[in-house]
């Protein structure tokens, strides 16, 4: 039987629904549903007919209320999900940065399922300003005048370039040019404010005469940018925030720092914050120091703006803040996330991302013999080995620091190793591993509680069985 022939022996919609089963589905399911899963598996029917695949001419004009069902599921199952991080990279870009804490998400859920007081002032029963929820925290974390949240730090540094800068100059050393993720760029982002960049020294040195000699009347800023998706080592030569400062207070133009990722914490074991303290940097005489919040910080997406009073109320002030604000579900998650922080390191170890950067070896190396011994006990056809990694803070964050952790490596005869990573990433459970020497690599630094390790087992032994 040809493929034309198969295809008209397929069975017409009215046909299926007034099969009995299909009858019993309408009873918990809108029609209209039934119907559209209904058409979904014809159509899937006719494409592995017309390919020479799928069922027998004799089933061709079965059609079951089961196959009806997981059509439907397929096709009201939700495109995010949550996803096992088994990489050892703490703030993976690819995977959504950083994950909430427990107080944080909670404080999420609460707010999205409940009207807020999200511009209400409860004490004078007037309209008031989003960002009084957010000012007082981070004020007293920081030192800072004021306060101005958007929606990440590219529309951070865009937003104070278009108000301190618009039509005017703005010095940058060449060797902060950066690009950041999806290729995004400090020029790009410039031109896009309506400023005009000014390149100031060379790509490895930049002196602070470098900057004297570039400036000029049309000067309205200088701009400094982390470079914290990078490092520079060599023959180089930089000019510090202190020195900047005191060359722009002589000028009576304002310095500008882009941060990329900061901390509230004034240290951390093992020179983790290195020179990214905001206090630190605004006490150096920053005027405007802006940041994300879901980098080393732990919290949501934003783009943080502290610094000196009259330029944060411009910023609020300008059409384009409005466009680039928060809503209430961000400024929920960034209270939970800074309000950990009241407690110092002790209390921040709460937020999942500084928690997973401080993890000790020792600790990771107990508990990735402990994930050793759970796959050896459910998944005995994959042998595992208990081996040393190197994971890394991510999102652009601390490049040239490596955390020395532990891991289990998976060897699975049944199939390559780029195959059970596969196999891992597309499981209902979906997990994302390193490859490594030809073996997947399970990295316990990111996997955040036990919880989390039976799904990873479970996943894995899921795999396994797709084999057999």
């Amino acid at each position: 039987m040809d493929s034309r022939q198969r295809l008209r022996r397929l069975p017409s919609v009215d046909a299926v629904l007034a099969q009995e089963d299909v009858q019993e589905m309408q009873q918990n399911l809108p029609r209209r549903m039934v119907v559209e899963g209904i058409r979904r598996v014809l159509e899937a029917r006719r494409q592995a007919i017309l390919n020479g695949q799928g069922s027998t001419p004799d089933q061709d004009e079965q059609i079951t209320a089961t196959e009806i069902s997981e059509s439907l599921a397929r096709w009201n199952a939700p495109p995010l999900v949550s996803v096992i991080n088994a990489t050892g990279v703490v703030v993976h870009t690819n995977l959504g940065r950083a994950p909430l804490s427990k107080l944080a998400a909670e404080k999420v859920a609460e707010i999205a399922a409940s009207y807020s007081n999200l511009e209400l002032n409860l004490a004078t029963g007037k309209r008031g300003s989003r960002m009084d929820l957010i000012r007082q925290i981070l004020l007293e974390s920081t030192g800072a005048e004021d306060v101005l949240v958007v929606n990440n730090n590219a529309a951070a540094v865009y937003l104070a370039l278009r108000v301190m800068g618009f039509g005017r100059q703005v010095l940058v050393s060449r060797g902060e040019l950066v690009e950041i993720g999806g290729s995004f760029r400090i020029p790009d982002v410039m031109a896009a404010s309506g400023a005009k960049l000014v390149e100031v020294g060379t790509t490895n040195k930049t002196r602070l005469d470098d900057y004297r000699r570039a400036l000029g009347p049309d000067t309205a800023l200088v701009l400094k940018v982390h470079r914290s998706n990078f490092a520079m080592v060599g023959f180089t030569e930089d000019t510090s925030v202190a020195e900047l400062a005191e060359l722009t207070r002589q000028h009576r133009i304002p310095l500008v720092m882009d941060m990329g990722w900061g901390t509230v914490l004034e240290d951390l074991p093992g020179g983790l914050v290195a020179d990214n303290s905001l206090a630190d940097i605004l006490g150096q005489g920053a005027d405007v120091v802006c940041f994300s919040g879901d980098k080393l910080l732990g919290g949501p997406q934003a783009g943080i703006l502290l610094g000196k009073q009259n330029w944060i109320q411009q910023m609020a002030k300008d059409p384009m803040a409005r466009a680039l604000r928060v809503d209430k579900l961000t400024l929920a998650a960034l209270w939970a996330t800074l309000i950990a922080y009241r407690g110092g390191l002790e209390g921040g170890r709460s937020v999942p991302v500084l928690d997973m950067l401080l993890a000790r070896p020792e600790d990771l190396s107990i508990r990735a013999s402990s994930l050793l011994a759970a796959l050896a006990e459910k998944v005995p056809a994959v042998a595992g080995e208990l081996v040393s990694t190197s994971g890394q803070a991510g999102g652009g964050a601390m490049p040239d620091v490596n955390l020395p952790g532990f891991g289990v490596a998976l060897n699975y005869p049944a199939c390559s190793a780029g195959e059970l990573a596969e196999r891992l990433r597309q499981g209902s459970t979906p997990v994302m591993a390193r490859v490594h020497r030809d073996r997947v690599v399970l990295d316990v630094r990111t996997i955040r509680d036990q919880e989390e390790m039976a799904r990873l087992v479970e996943a894995v032994s899921m795999a396994a069985a797709m084999s057999e």
